[in-house]
């Protein structure tokens, strides 16, 4: 690997960052293309520094939160959280309502959001609802992170509510439901079309920990069907999936994922 010592450094660090339960030193030099002898001494410096740590019980190499609370000072300063210009740009390319939900436990919250649609229909539920998950995208999308069996269980813990409140092509029972969690998981998000209410559309894909991979929230755009077939579904869904990646990347660093 070329590059000044500043740049394999930095690489050092990243790579660090998507393995938390560490790396042997041998692996890091394999995997950055840098000779060991390169590898030990920055290794060496960055624990002097306080940025990396070996485990004592298998001399793996991590991280330390010492990079963690850098950026952290920085937001705190900056004032803002790094969640909502996310939200808000993801809006405004879709043109449509943008929806963050965390997930705490068994429940999905609907936590943050922004508005897109600058004329027409609005459509703008209260936030701090639980999103149901039988006949909702963002529902959906995190039971399709699960086995069907535990997806089934929560949905069971949920409850199912009265099918009155469902738009016309809600799962009608679990075996369709099924099926669409199936769907979700090899396009890498769920949509769904007059399933939560009558003349409404959304897509919904999960956002991930950086470093351990579990799913901590779900990100969603909703709106008009009119507004929102399911060709223009498609359509929005590399941007939903670009924004849920950065969220990924940026969750450690906002007090929503807290």
């Amino acid at each position: 690997m070329a590059g000044s010592q500043i740049e394999r450094a930095f690489s050092l660090l990243e790579r660090l960052a998507c393995e938390p339960r560490g790396l042997p030193m041998q692996s890091l030099a394999d995997d950055l293309r840098i000779p060991k002898s390169a590898t030990h001494r920055m290794l060496a410096e960055l624990i002097r520094l306080g940025y990396v740590r070996q485990n004592p019980e298998n001399s793996r190499y991590q991280l330390s939160t010492r990079l963690v609370a850098v950026g952290f000072r920085y937001l705190s300063s900056s004032g803002a959280d790094v969640v909502q210009p996310i939200l808000d740009r993801l809006a405004g390319e879709s043109g449509e309502l943008v929806r963050l939900g965390v997930i705490d436990g068994d429940r999905q919250t609907w936590i943050a959001k922004s508005q897109g649609a600058r004329s027409g229909l609005r459509y703008d539920p209260d936030m701090g609802r639980d999103a149901p998950l039988f006949y909702t995208a963002s529902g959906h999308a995190w039971l399709s992170s699960m086995s069907d069996a535990e997806a089934l269980a929560l949905v069971e813990r949920q409850g199912i509510a009265d099918p009155a409140q469902f738009g016309p092509n809600a799962p009608r029972d679990n075996i369709e439901l099924l099926e669409r969690l199936r769907l979700a998981r090899e396009h890498g998000y769920a949509w769904v079309v007059e399933s939560s209410a009558l003349g409404m559309s959304a897509l919904a894909a999960v956002v991930r920990h950086p470093l351990d991979g579990r799913v901590i929230g779900v990100l969603s755009i909703a709106g008009p069907t009119a507004r929102l077939p399911e060709a223009r579904i498609h359509e929005l869904a590399p941007i939903l999936l670009a924004a849920a990646a950065e969220l990924s990347a940026a969750s450690p660093a906002s007090e929503l994922f807290a």
